[in-house]
């Protein structure tokens, strides 16, 4: 068993979450990533996330998951601590190296933390918490009828710069497109793209783990609605559409981060692209938000239970 709790395992973690505090304005929930907790006037952004399978840039991976979910939730990444698990003396440099040149690069502080020796796994273990402010909250469940949903960048961008590092020798490639796919992880962060899109955004969230089919139905249970997305629309990046062919995985189907996906209002997302374009940010119109039972129609097709990110098949 590997990945994420299903729907009716997640709802025992919900319901077993300690006292009720007024000034938590939003608490653990499916699709949420992060909580929004009130702070005089304005409010703290909060997110956890671990990274545990992919090995050759497992710090930098991990920071910015971490800063990603902050960003979409409308708030700016400020400070991290970071729970780092090492199965040797060997890797430490690397991974506090990763994580401190990736913190600089978005600008945040690593403030504390905790690492040890754990000489049982095979790979290292991170997990980060990445603390931030926010004016204004926005959801993963406030997508409303009639949106387009945006995508930046492209799919696959997290799952393609893995493929090209930790499965290197696993693949007859040419070094020239591996080294393509690794350059992706310089994508990672969607700070810009959220800084521009969450002042009109009625949801932004940043599919990671199951990739854009993941995270597109997590964004429409928790905003309750049907959301409709077109393949031949979404972005994707040859070196990504190579590699994942040659492994055999849907790039819709792997690990996401570097792209943010968002729901705008249809009147405003014309110039909702005029400024990611003009920042230098490829995105695109993929879909719309429907009312109906809650799911994901990929080119007609619903899906309604999460699916298992194709990448844990090459893993195991």
């Amino acid at each position: 068993m590997i990945g994420k709790l299903d729907l009716d395992r997640l709802s025992e973690v919900f319901a077993r979450t300690g006292v009720d505090d007024e000034d938590v304005l939003v608490g653990p929930a499916y699709g949420e990533d992060t909580a929004a907790i009130r702070i005089g006037e304005q409010l703290l952004v909060v997110n956890t996330d671990p990274v545990s399978l992919a090995a050759e840039r497992i710090g930098e991976i991990g920071l910015h998951v971490a800063c990603n979910d902050v960003a979409a939730s409308g708030g700016e990444p400020r400070w991290l601590t970071a729970a780092v698990f090492l199965p040797d003396d060997a890797s430490l440099d690397a991974v506090v190296t990763q994580l401190d040149e990736a913190a600089r690069e978005v600008g945040v502080s690593i403030v504390g933390g905790h690492t040890e020796y754990a000489p049982e796994r095979d790979r290292p273990l991170v997990a980060l918490t990445c603390l931030g402010l926010a004016d204004e909250y926005v959801p993963t469940g406030g997508a409303k009828p009639g949106d387009a949903v945006i995508l930046t960048k492209g799919a696959g961008i997290e799952g393609t710069a893995i493929l090209a590092t930790d499965f290197r020798g696993s693949v007859s490639l040419p070094s020239e497109l591996l080294d393509r796919g690794a350059a992706l992880f310089s994508e990672l962060s969607v700070l810009p793209e959220a800084r521009i899109l969450r002042e009109d955004a009625t949801a932004m969230h940043d599919p990671t783990e199951g990739g854009l089919v993941d995270g597109t139905l997590e964004l429409a249970v928790a905003s309750d609605v049907c959301v409709e997305i077109e393949r031949d629309r979404v972005p994707v990046r040859e070196s990504t559409r190579e590699l994942c062919g040659a492994m055999d995985v849907d790039p819709l189907k792997v690990f996401g981060s570097g792209a943010l996906l968002a729901t705008i209002p249809e009147e405003l997302v014309e110039q909702a692209l005029a400024a990611l374009d003009s920042a230098g940010i490829e995105a695109g119109a993929i879909g719309t938000v429907r009312e109906g039972e809650p799911a994901l129609s990929l080119d007609g097709k619903r899906i309604t239970e999460p699916v298992r990110d194709d990448l844990y098949e090459l893993w195991a």
